[in-house]
């Protein structure tokens, strides 16, 4: 039995706010900075679990996207704080 087609729906919603907002505004961090943050925003967001991208988008409701969103602005948002004071040290990030 094949399970890879299972997601958590909130993965593509931090990848698409970190891709559009977050790194753009950040390019001298790495692309290991930026795994960090995407973990630790995820791990502060409940889960929600699907099977096809369509089915999330067909079945919720308006108000619950944009709160879903919010969500992830704030949790991405205290991950690049709490990434860059407590991980950014001792050059961990350095090439």
């Amino acid at each position: 039995m094949d399970f890879t087609s299972i997601h958590n729906f909130y993965e593509h919603l931090v990848i698409d706010y970190l891709q559009a907002e977050i790194i753009p505004n950040h390019t001298e961090q790495s692309a290991d900075f930026f795994l960090d943050v995407a973990c630790y925003a995820l791990s502060k967001l409940p889960s929600r679990y699907m099977r096809h991208e369509i089915d999330m988008a067909f079945y919720l409701e308006s108000a619950e996207r944009v709160q879903m969103m919010d969500d992830v602005k704030e949790k991405v948002d205290k991950a690049v704080e709490y990434i860059t004071e407590n991980f950014n040290k001792d050059e961990r990030y350095e090439e």
